[in-house]
């Protein structure tokens, strides 16, 4: 199915804001439906498997955060994206919200166009589209300025190899294989190194200190998501 007839359901107990979401969103050509709490909209998502959810935090009777985690811990739900909406300052809940499996967050108050362009990003490369480089051996990105060869350990810089920690490369690969999708230190910790390992959040930004400097001009490919993480930008994707 296309973009533009992908079902948005947003739940969110401010009726304003439920509003202004579903305004916009239609008027961006989706199929927006709004709930005011996090058990009804449990019933709704289970009985109707909207494309993209649209979760506010802070609701009435179940909050989003446990919303998300029984979403994400059913086979029929788990691959639905969801994109979260919190107040300013709650870095706690994001990184808590990312670590459950969302995908994408704002932060009110939010700009409805920046809000339309993640919700876009999400559906552009979440259920709408399936992931064909997660697993893929070569990923080739930002119009093949930056190749990374898994079989044989090798990260071409604009044709140029640059040669990287066996963390470094890990990092990398975390990151690049799903471009747009924000990573916390601890998921990128247990990617590379194995869930059972301990590390500290400083190490990670280390490595991608250290990662940045040896891709040079193309060391803002990795973004620092600020108080989150890191993710790897939006780039063309193509797989041999």
């Amino acid at each position: 199915m296309s973009i533009a007839k992908a079902q948005v359901l947003i739940v969110e107990d401010e009726p304003e804001i439920a509003e202004l979401i579903e305004f916009h969103a239609e008027r961006a050509g989706l199929r927006a439906r709004k709930v005011h709490s996090g058990r009804i909209a449990l019933e709704v998502i289970k009985r109707e498997k909207p494309d993209l959810i649209v979760l506010d935090l802070m609701l009435p009777d179940l909050d989003g955060l446990e919303v998300c985690r029984r979403l994400k811990q059913s086979e029929e739900t788990r691959n639905i994206p969801i994109v979260m909406v919190t107040a300013k300052g709650e870095e706690a809940d994001i990184v808590a919200g990312i670590e459950l499996g969302a995908d994408d967050y704002v932060t009110k108050p939010f700009s409805p166009r920046v809000l339309m362009a993640r919700l876009r990003n999400v559906l552009r490369r979440g259920s709408v589209v399936e992931e064909p480089a997660a697993n893929a051996d070569r990923l080739v990105l930002l119009d093949g300025k930056l190749i990374i060869d898994l079989d044989r350990h090798e990260v071409l810089c604009d044709k140029v190899k640059i040669d990287l920690t066996l963390t470094e490369f890990g990092i990398l690969h975390v990151l690049a294989a799903r471009p747009g999708f924000v990573r916390t230190r601890d998921q990128i910790i247990g990617s590379v190194h194995g869930k059972n390992t301990v590390l500290s959040s400083r190490t990670v930004d280390v490595h991608v200190t250290a990662l940045r400097r040896k891709l040079g001009a193309l060391s803002e490919c990795v973004e620092t998501v600020r108080g989150v993480g890191y993710r790897f930008s939006e780039g063309a994707i193509e797989e041999d």
